[in-house]
């Protein structure tokens, strides 16, 4: 398997991905917005044939207060089933805070989870060491609840 930087003529397994896996379904307008914005933030995982197998896609906030620090968030984070297991989600998401890291200097990455992925929390809590900051209420559209999560990335700015 291999990691690499998301290009736009990847969009399409991306997105392929994500309609395979996630009730939570994106443009293409608005992957391309990520990618275009943000080149250094989103990877792909591809197989030995080069087939999108798995993605990350994500991005600094940009509507800072005066008083907030930069940081990134995960918009969304996708692995085919047959490829599970691998570590690849895991991989995806160090590329990704690491770049947040390095290029842009961000304090803390934050991502949404759905109260009822237990391999996604587990992943998030557990493995990468993300904690829950906050319950939001009906956050997907088919109301269910999501964890608001948080991970300092201060030992990896440099």
């Amino acid at each position: 398997m291999n990691i690499r930087l998301a290009r736009v003529e990847d969009l399409p397994g991306m997105q392929g991905c994500n309609l395979q896996n996630l009730p939570e379904n994106y443009t293409m307008k608005y992957y391309l917005y990520h990618i275009l914005t943000w080149p250094q933030l989103s990877y792909v995982a591809e197989d030995e044939k080069g087939r999108i197998v798995g993605y990350i896609l994500a991005k600094m906030e940009e509507d800072l207060a005066e008083d907030q620090e930069p940081h990134g968030h995960v918009t969304s984070i996708s692995v085919l089933r047959s490829y599970r297991r691998l570590g690849l989600a895991k991989r995806l998401m160090v590329q990704s805070q690491e770049s947040m890291a390095t290029v842009f200097r961000a304090s803390y990455v934050s991502l949404h989870v759905r109260k009822s992925n237990r391999a996604a929390l587990s992943l998030y809590r557990d493995t990468l060491g993300f904690t829950v900051k906050d319950i939001e209420k009906k956050y997907y559209a088919d109301g269910e609840d999501a964890y608001a999560m948080k991970l300092s990335l201060k030992d990896l700015v440099r």
